[in-house]
């Protein structure tokens, strides 16, 4: 799901549609946590954005060593104008324009800005066609801009990575699914392959696996209060007066120091809840340690509701946000923004995907930005060398393409990379932003498929007694559950009940991770030993005691660093980074923007609007400069 966001998608927000159950939900204290989990996850799933895994690296493919080439330089002047909302330059401001360029170029050429190399001139660069590349690449083309999108792999999508073979399986080796948004939805229309998207069954029950048992979470009321038995009758009871803000069992906020999720949810909703809820949800959005994530940079829409809540309680906070989105979505600047977006939204509680897997959406992409063009705008195989700034507040990048090393030079570069990626990219045009970024923590993750006969599941495996096959968006297993356990997997997706026709008939088709800042040693591992282990885990949880067959091993991806983590600083690192990166130069990822897929689609529809602006006053200035040397020249000829 992308899950960018790295996390399993398993506990995801209820849909803006499902809000008012969801207040009903937060009253009981196990609800309230399964709400909270919603809120939590507009990440969508585990390996991503952004995944997490899915953004983040998904992001970031076009990087490579540095270097240099000593090929002749070459120039390409810029293709097009401005439009949509970008006045186009009359035929005078364009001749002073493209003399300007000229000038420009000579100037990069006297000096070897291009490093040697040919230098095309175009309006934006973006690196990358993952989720965040692919989005703001679409975007920046729509406003009307110039772009090209480079991608360092021989095909797009990055860390998309969309899988099938001859038996008839189809799975996910990056990101897995989304939580739908007007914004993805939109985009989806846009790249004209909304009938391509498809949506898991709402209504599909998410599991928690403890004391060697699954435990449905519960999506009705009645049922949180009557029939989930994991929360006990005092935890329920702690959490639902926390949630409402009452004292002494709710306490305020301690000052002076910044909250872990941990602390966070303890403090308002118990330790059993944050335990045997809370725990696994993060582990499968950020496979990360809560006592180490912060509140108000992982989970800030969960932070929020304190914040505005009059009690300080989760419930009073949901209400008001509640209202506030009401009156955002009910508005005519809302549906005039997201226009189709909004009447592709499925039932609250969906998860979804596209008949051809995520990647189809950067593959979408790309046929809609090289159709009809004078050139290609995505470009694979192009790998990032080499950035240089120069004087004129323009950025030359230099990439390894198989036609040989090519640069491309513009007045915006957006670096669509994971913060240990961008880094060494950033020596020569903001080293003190490169040296922040290494700060950012990455766990390693592995992400394995497997499938099984459905004959080998045990009868009471859900859905197994009634329809022969599981009926579930998966499970997720709390630490102290799966040390009991002797497990070490995070959680399973049941890829094959939440999109029945990616396996074929007779066999279940399961999504594992593993690893996470709490058990590095994976990232040790041989990828043989990893898919053991998680055959092992799922033998224990689904599959019949005794069983001997051999699981279909179908993909295995070691990621060594997957997920960024929003540890506690993490957003004053955010803004030594941004005190410290000059102007035209723009870094996203998922370690900016959030880890859910629809947090990178999202980063490039919002940046697609300030690097048009950006792009656009920069080139009125050098226009009006231009045009007052021109005038300065003449002034003798007219004397």
């Amino acid at each position: 799901a992308a899950p960018p966001r790295s996390h399993i998608p398993l506990l995801p927000r209820e849909g803006r549609r499902g809000m008012k159950s969801n207040i009903m939900l937060l009253i009981i204290g196990t609800a309230i946590a399964v709400s909270i989990i919603g809120t939590m996850g507009s990440s969508g799933s585990f390996i991503g954005t952004s995944a997490s895994i899915r953004a983040s690296k998904g992001c970031a493919s076009s990087i490579a060593t540095m270097g240099h080439s000593t090929a002749p330089l070459h120039h390409v002047r810029f293709g097009r104008n401005f439009h949509n909302g970008i006045s186009p330059a009359d035929s005078s401001r364009e001749k002073l324009m493209r003399r300007e360029r000229f000038v420009a170029n000579a100037k990069v050429a006297a000096a070897g800005g291009g490093g040697g190399v040919p230098v095309e001139e175009v309006e934006a660069i973006v690196v990358g066609s993952g989720v965040s590349g692919s989005s703001l690449a679409f975007h920046l083309h729509q406003s009307g801009l110039d772009v090209v999108c480079a991608e360092a792999n021989d095909k797009v999508g990055g860390n998309l990575i969309s899988k099938t073979n001859d038996d008839g399986f189809l799975w996910e080796e990056g990101p897995n699914t989304f939580q739908p948004t007007p914004q993805i939805m939109r985009f989806a229309h846009d790249l004209g392959i909304a009938d391509d998207l498809v949506f898991a069954n709402p209504t599909l029950p998410r599991l928690v696996y403890w004391d060697e048992k699954l435990w449905p979470l519960p999506m009705k009321p009645l049922d949180a209060v009557f029939n989930f038995g994991l929360i006990s009758w005092p935890g329920k009871i702690r959490a639902g007066l926390g949630a409402l803000g009452i004292p002494p069992i709710w306490q305020p906020p301690p000052q002076g120091r910044e909250e872990s999720i941990q602390e966070f949810v303890t403090r308002h909703l118990g330790e059993e809840t944050f335990t045997k809820v809370i725990d696994p949800f993060v582990s499968g959005v950020y496979a990360g340690d809560p006592q180490k994530l912060a509140i108000r940079a992982a989970l800030k829409k969960i932070y929020a509701l304190e914040q505005l809540s009059s009690t300080g309680g989760f419930i009073p906070g949901a209400a008001v946000r509640i209202a506030q989105k009401q009156e955002e979505e009910n508005s005519e600047q809302f549906k005039k923004e997201w226009r189709e977006g909004v009447g592709l939204m499925p039932p609250g509680g969906s998860l979804g995907s596209f008949k051809n897997g995520l990647m189809q959406m950067a593959e979408a992409t790309e046929k809609v930005l090289n159709k009809d063009s004078d050139k290609q705008r995505v470009r694979v195989g192009w790998k990032l060398k080499d950035v240089k700034k120069h004087d004129d507040n323009t950025y030359t990048a230099v990439f390894s393409t198989p036609e040989g090393d090519r640069a491309l030079k513009a007045p915006a570069l957006a670096i669509t990379a994971p913060a240990h990626r961008a880094q060494p990219f950033l020596e020569n045009v903001a080293p003190k932003a490169g040296e922040i970024l290494s700060k950012i923590y990455y766990p390693p993750v592995a992400s394995v498929t497997l499938a099984y006969p459905r004959e080998a599941l045990r009868d009471d495996a859900p859905g197994v007694q009634e329809t022969g096959r599981l009926q579930g968006f998966g499970h997720l297993i709390p630490r102290k559950a799966a040390y009991k356990a002797g497990v070490r997997t995070l959680g399973t997706i049941w890829s094959s009940s939440l999109f029945p026709t990616r396996a074929p008939e007779g066999y279940e088709m399961l999504l594992c991770y593993i690893g996470g800042s709490r058990d590095v040693g994976i990232g040790d591992m041989a990828e043989a030993d990893i898919a053991k282990q998680c055959d092992q885990d799922i033998r224990k949880v689904l599959l019949k005691p005794g069983w001997s067959g051999d699981a279909k091993t179908l993909g295995i991806r070691v990621w060594p660093r997957a997920i960024p983590q929003y540890e506690k600083g993490h957003l004053d690192v955010l803004e030594e980074i941004a005190q410290n990166t000059p102007e035209g130069l723009f870094l996203g990822g998922n370690y900016k923007t959030g880890v859910a897929f629809g947090d990178c689609v999202d980063y490039g529809i919002q940046e697609a609007k300030t690097i048009s602006s950006y792009v656009k006053a920069q080139l009125e200035k050098a226009a009006a400069t231009q045009s007052a040397e021109g005038l300065k020249a003449s002034e003798p000829l007219a004397a």
